[in-house]
């Protein structure tokens, strides 16, 4: 199969990108290089003939016509996103443009080239999203969101991936176009970008900075190894049922400041501090405004109906995932330049 993935030099993107190639899968890499990508997350691959790299934006059609004439893909996985809902806070425009006007542009070539085609059956859009579309949970944690939880989102980036979404599902009910949807909770591991909470926390632990946690700490977030994510959506663009959507979830619910005691653990048996633990570092700073109480996914649809289970625990995926950073200084630290990385964001209201 050859995939045309929109956003591949991101952090989830390059780990779909790396499975599907290592899987055997012809990969087309579409990304913009926008700040948040990298394309050292992908060079692993660089060098197989299986992996091409195109740079362009999804919202220059031009582009995407020719990208899509060039290379005759049989399936898109979009996951080129603004991401960051601090930056959304900040700038929402942005993220207006690229998940909505963009993921527009996207499904109109992606049409245009499939209908060009013939309209073959065995073509797939598959749109990557996220839990946070479904707004906030109450602290009952029997209580989680499935496929047919309404649409409540709280910031201007969840506002935008909604929207997305409901253009992917608009376009498959009145064109016809062959769309998968997923929706998944917090992402962490290897090549997470410096600028969200995990990754934040053992760059400062290590830099002697204190560790910001938002509000009380208490807020509820269900997270989900990369890797596992990566193995999940490839499994529903082989298998799953057009039209449907899957809910991605790793069944591990923590505290904001239940997660980032653990990671101080994990630091202080790896890279112990002179004196004291990195726990000492921990600072409680004003929350970010409208910032959800909880999220977590109920995932039986996914489990029942293609087999897929998260495999990696919350504890085993952060002592990787710290692991993975220390070992990997170069990466993080040229990253740390880039514009907003490092300083709080989304502050205003």
């Amino acid at each position: 199969m050859r995939i045309l993935v929109t956003g591949g030099a991101g952090f989830i993107g390059s780990a779909v990108v790396r499975q599907a190639v290592a899987a055997g899968h012809d990969v087309v890499n579409l990304d913009a290089l926008t700040y948040a990508a990298c394309l050292d997350n992908v060079a692993l691959v660089a060098d197989s003939p299986l992996y091409a790299f195109e740079k362009a934006d999804i919202r220059d059609r031009a582009a995407l016509d020719r990208i899509f004439a060039a290379h005759a893909p049989d399936a898109v996985m979009h996951l080129a996103a603004e991401s960051h809902v601090d930056r959304s806070i900040d700038g929402p425009g942005t993220f207006v443009e690229t998940n909505v006007h963009g993921t527009y542009t996207l499904l109109e070539a992606a049409r245009a080239y499939w209908a060009g085609q013939g309209k073959p059956q065995g073509f797939r859009f598959h749109h990557i999203s996220t839990d946070e579309v479904y707004g906030s949970l109450p602290p009952d944690r029997s209580v989680k969101f499935t496929e047919a939880t309404p649409y409540d989102p709280r910031s201007p980036y969840s506002a935008s991936k909604a929207a997305s979404d409901h253009l992917v599902r608009a376009w498959h009910e009145t064109y016809g176009l062959p769309v998968l949807v997923t929706n998944c909770s917090n992402n962490y591991g290897p090549f997470h970008f410096p600028e969200k909470l995990i990754p934040v926390v053992i760059l400062n632990a290590l830099a002697g900075r204190p560790l910001p946690i938002y509000g009380d700490g208490s807020n509820v977030r269900d997270w989900l190894f990369v890797e596992d994510h990566a193995t999940a959506l490839l499994l529903v663009l082989a298998r799953g049922r057009v039209g449907r959507t899957y809910n991605i979830g790793g069944d591990n619910e923590r505290t904001n400041l239940e997660l980032v005691r653990a990671l101080c653990a994990i630091l202080d048996r790896t890279r112990p501090k002179g004196q004291g633990s990195y726990a000492d570092q921990i600072e409680f700073v004003t929350d970010r405004p409208g910032h959800d109480a909880r999220y977590a996914i109920d995932a039986t649809r996914i489990r029942e109906e293609l087999g897929w289970t998260p495999s990696v625990t919350v504890e085993e995926g952060l002592a990787r995932t710290v692991d993975w950073y220390l070992a990997n200084e170069p990466w993080w630290r040229a990253l740390q330049d880039r514009q907003g990385v490092g300083h709080r964001l989304g502050v205003t209201a």
